[in-house]
């Protein structure tokens, strides 16, 4: 395992700890998303409908489950589901029918999550043991992937988005939010670990995002910021990593940014002769 691995594992794993002892999800501007990365994702009538649980672990920077296309009957996996919340919505749209899985490598948001999905009743809700970068389903197996500010975290975002791509079905959907680069950003954030577990230095620049999933093998790709931070977003985690943050403040204004990532899986060709299909 990385030294990135075993650092979000041991913050996130405290932020579950957390949370089932029924305090704040998040732990401190260093640890985790801080506003306002993680506020006003969800509407009332989503967070009513879930465990308090599910909504206090909630880390990330977007809501996948509003920019999915989901259908009754569909499959949906959420790579590194956390506390459930996006995976809980998702099981609510694909129904009975459908299923929906969530893959996590820290064991105490895995109990979590699972201790939500009994709360919450849902019957079509898997929770999987495992990294991203090594997805624990067969190949096209998948309807439509969702992430929320997870991506990032990987210190091998190549891996992901071809295991990504493998368990898709033809035709499947990537949906996915995630913190994005937008343009050159101070080599000391990319350096501080702390960051990382936070979700900012290990974010792609969105460029780079788009060119990965090409190389992936998918088509339509799009990347689309929707939240862009200023400097002052970022003043306090910056500054408990100890970054002189009005000497930073030109190179890192307006630099990152909540994005939706969408891209799909070609179609498989049908075979139109003997030797089309070789």
């Amino acid at each position: 395992m990385s030294n990135i691995q075993e650092a979000v594992q041991e913050k996130y794993g405290a932020i579950a700890a957390s949370v089932r002892k029924g305090e704040a999800g998040c732990c401190g501007p260093s640890t985790c998303c801080t506003d306002p990365i993680t506020s006003n994702l969800y509407s009332e009538l989503q967070t009513g409908e879930l465990p308090p649980e599910a909504v206090l672990a909630s880390l990330g920077c977007g809501n996948p489950t509003a920019l999915a296309q989901l259908e009754p009957g569909q499959v949906v996996l959420d790579l590194g589901s956390g506390g459930g919340i996006d995976v809980l919505l998702s099981a609510k749209r694909v129904g009975p029918t459908g299923k929906a899985y969530g893959l996590d490598m820290t064991d105490e948001m895995l109990a979590l999550a699972r201790e939500n999905q009994q709360k919450a009743g849902a019957t079509n809700v898997e929770f999987l043991k495992g990294t991203i970068e090594s997805i624990p389903l067969p190949d096209n197996s998948v309807d439509v992937i969702i992430s929320n500010c997870v991506i990032n975290l990987s210190s091998d975002k190549d891996a992901v988005l071809r295991e990504a791509f493998r368990v898709l079905k033809p035709g499947g959907r990537f949906a996915v939010s995630d913190v994005v680069v937008r343009g050159e950003v101070p080599a000391e954030v990319r350096r501080n670990m702390e960051l990382w577990v936070g979700c900012i230095a290990g974010a792609l620049e969105e460029r780079d995002y788009a060119a990965k999933l090409t190389a992936a093998g998918f088509e339509q790709v799009d990347v689309d910021p929707w939240r862009v931070y200023q400097v002052n977003d970022a003043r306090a985690f910056l500054t408990e990593s100890g970054i002189d943050v009005d000497a930073m403040a030109p190179q890192v204004d307006g630099k990152f940014a909540s994005a939706f990532i969408r891209a799909t899986k070609p179609q498989a060709r049908a075979c139109c002769g003997p030797s089309c299909c070789s």
